[in-house]
């Protein structure tokens, strides 16, 4: 599974909603579609988005894909779980002053302190106040019981975390859920970066269902049809 799109930064991240008709609206919407059709055995309702390394795009394309799963009627829930750099609330233009830390933080919390998201079905979860031991965080049993909970919630919760090869968060919240995507930039992302990546998920035995591909060139006859 594979999808290209060429997103901007700032305020255009949100290209499905800014742009809904561009051709890499189309491409988030090809990526759903390969999602959904590469886990029909084992549907894939929680999902891991991942990079070799920074600056990928991995939260642009968390983002558009939540969009694009809400404006199709799913029920989703965006969880920032970069503890390190997070940036779904910056993506989204909302407030980060509690979430998903605060969870994990107190036990006895009451409730799952989402935000509502530009477009009804989207619930967001930021990450919250950043923590000095984000590994030994998302290490503990806890998280199993806040994804548990989440997927009550929703028909899908896309989980955003650090680059896979940069520490070891990735591949600790890799073996929780249902799938993992892992993004890379075309323009940046060495081989040997995406392989090591690649390799530190399957060591977990994380279930990969594809790469997403940023800023590809490609053809854009093929998206004449939409316009």
């Amino acid at each position: 599974m594979s999808a290209s799109s060429r997103s901007t930064s700032g305020g255009g991240r949100l290209v499905t909603l800014e742009h809904p008709r561009s051709p890499a609206a189309e491409a988030y919407r090809t990526l759903r579609a390969n999602i959904r059709f590469s886990s029909l055995d084992r549907p894939a309702r929680t999902i891991l988005f991942t990079s070799p390394g920074q600056q990928e795009g991995k939260t642009t394309t968390l983002a558009n894909l939540a969009v694009i799963a809400a404006q199709a009627g799913s029920r989703v829930v965006a969880v920032d779980c970069d503890l390190r750099r997070p940036a779904l609330h910056t993506v989204f233009d909302v407030a980060n002053t509690g979430g998903f830390t605060d969870l994990l933080l107190n036990e006895h919390a009451q409730g799952i302190p989402t935000q509502d998201g530009p477009i009804p079905g989207l619930r967001l979860l930021t990450s919250g106040p950043l923590p000095p031991n984000p590994a030994e965080l998302l290490s503990l049993d806890r998280v199993d019981r806040i994804l548990e909970l989440l997927a009550q919630e929703a028909d899908l919760v896309l989980l955003d975390s650090p680059p896979a090869a940069a520490v070891a968060d990735a591949s600790i919240l890799a073996s929780r859920v249902d799938g993992v995507v892992l993004v890379i930039d075309a323009t940046r992302t060495r081989r040997e970066q995406a392989q090591r990546a690649k390799e530190q998920l399957e060591r977990v035995k994380a279930r990969l269902l594809g790469v997403v591909v940023n800023r590809a060139q490609l053809d854009s006859s093929g998206y004449r049809y939409y316009r």
